[in-house]
């Protein structure tokens, strides 16, 4: 039967073999791809812009993530009462994780007014405000979060109740359901947008091309990463509303389990993305030869980065 074997039978000790190695891989590839990542937004890239703003908190979350893996792993293997470090890396981890999704949907609002409104961006949009408005991201996250999920568990990181929690709901709407809405009605417009610009403006397609990869990459890496945990976390809930058998609750408990794993990898996917972004900064800030015609091509993508 595979990982959805009875734990009695040995598929707990085989979920958890696989969690083990997803981790094992995630977290050197993490942390140094993330380090590298902050060493070339901060240090490479001289030029403050909104998007290197955004960038830079999301590396800080995405870094404080992987620096919980650890103890995600020791706690496969054991049971870990909710104490004060336990509150504390649970806090890191709920709050960086979200702030990981928060930011990166402020990324696609702000891309979507760069293109749509090019000429009102520049008024809207500052670094100076990009940065006033992470820093009250982060208040408002680490506020909020101290309506801790599964507050009453007496485990670490571990539901073992079967009393569905109103917060879980919440947090499904309020931390993945709304910023994927957003996400993708701002990723579909400037993608929409490029392309009629790519059609006036051919002299640019190239930049343009790889601003809408981008685009998508980040889109795509977004729904595989958090679509599954967040939709077994749901349906988790619904079961226990509603009082479906044990079998089937804690067959959903293996997939949310093995999805976790997904979702946690989102931070090494993001620094794949930071290059991308990084390279399309260098080439819109380069200084381009007088024979270089087009303008408003560099302006529409420069924006964006």
């Amino acid at each position: 039967m595979g990982l959805l074997s009875d734990p009695e039978n040995g598929g707990s000790y085989n979920i958890r073999l696989v969690q083990v190695t997803i981790y094992a891989t995630i977290f050197p590839v993490g942390a140094v791809f993330n380090v590298l990542a902050l060493w070339v937004f901060c240090c490479k890239l001289k030029k403050w812009t909104e998007t290197k703003v955004y960038m830079i908190n999301l590396i800080i979350a995405d870094c404080s993530v992987v620096a919980t893996l650890p103890f995600t792993v020791y706690l496969l293997w054991n049971e870990w009462q909710r104490d004060t470090l336990c509150l504390i890396i649970q806090s890191i981890y709920y709050v960086n994780m979200s702030m990981s999704i928060y930011i990166i949907t402020l990324i696609s609002i702000d891309r979507y007014i760069a293109i749509k409104y090019p000429l009102k961006a520049k008024s809207i949009r500052s670094p100076w405000k990009s940065s006033l408005i992470c820093g009250l991201l982060w208040i408002s996250v680490i506020t909020g979060l101290t309506l801790k999920p599964n507050a009453n568990e007496p485990l670490c990181f571990q539901k073992v109740s079967t009393t569905p929690s109103n917060t879980v709901l919440c947090l499904f709407f309020v931390v993945f359901l709304i910023p994927l809405i957003i996400m993708s009605f701002c990723s579909m417009h400037v993608i929409k947008s490029l392309k009629k610009k790519m059609i006036m403006n051919p002299h640019g397609k190239k930049l343009m091309e790889k601003a809408i990869y981008i685009i998508s990459a980040n889109m795509i890496v977004f729904v595989v990463c958090f679509l599954p945990a967040q939709t077994g976390m749901l349906a988790r809930y619904v079961m226990e509303k509603y009082v479906v058998n044990c079998s089937t609750i804690r067959n959903v408990k293996i997939f949310i389990s093995l999805s976790t794993c997904i979702a946690n990898s989102n931070c090494c996917l993001d620094a794949i993305c930071y290059y991308f972004v990084a390279t399309e900064f260098q080439e819109v800030s380069l200084p381009k030869p007088k024979s270089y015609h087009p303008k408003t091509i560099q302006t529409h993508t420069s924006q964006m980065f």
